[in-house]
């Protein structure tokens, strides 16, 4: 990562915890169908590919089910609470990537002004 640029990395994480905010809203909207399962992807793992080479990079997430949650009569074992927690961390995750490229791009200004200045 150390050669990546930090704007294109904070794309990246951006993009990865858009992603899994994406399968959590999917979860929670499934909640009464019969026979659905969980999914989830492991962010670090979708954040490592998402910085790692071109190839890896636009290869989209990959779900899986998650395991070990408690599954109703009807076979959905979707939980409201872990997928409340999820999205919760999710939104925070976002709004750090947000607040980070924000300082980078003021940064940049600092660096132009100052440019001007000289």
């Amino acid at each position: 990562m150390s050669s990546m640029p930090i704007i294109q990395f904070l794309e990246r994480f951006l993009n990865v915890t858009s992603d899994r905010q994406s399968l959590v809203v999917n979860n929670m909207a499934n909640l009464d169908t019969p026979g659905y399962r969980t999914r989830d992807v492991n962010f670090r793992t979708e954040l490592d590919r998402a910085v790692g080479t071109p190839e890896q990079a636009s290869m989209g997430p990959v779900a899986h089910k998650v395991a070990g949650l408690l599954q109703r009569p009807d076979g959905n074992d979707v939980s409201m609470d872990r997928e409340g927690m999820l999205l919760a961390e999710t939104q925070l995750q976002f709004r750090i990537g947000i607040q980070f490229i924000r300082s980078e791009f003021h940064r940049i200004v600092q660096a132009i002004n100052e440019g001007k200045d000289s």
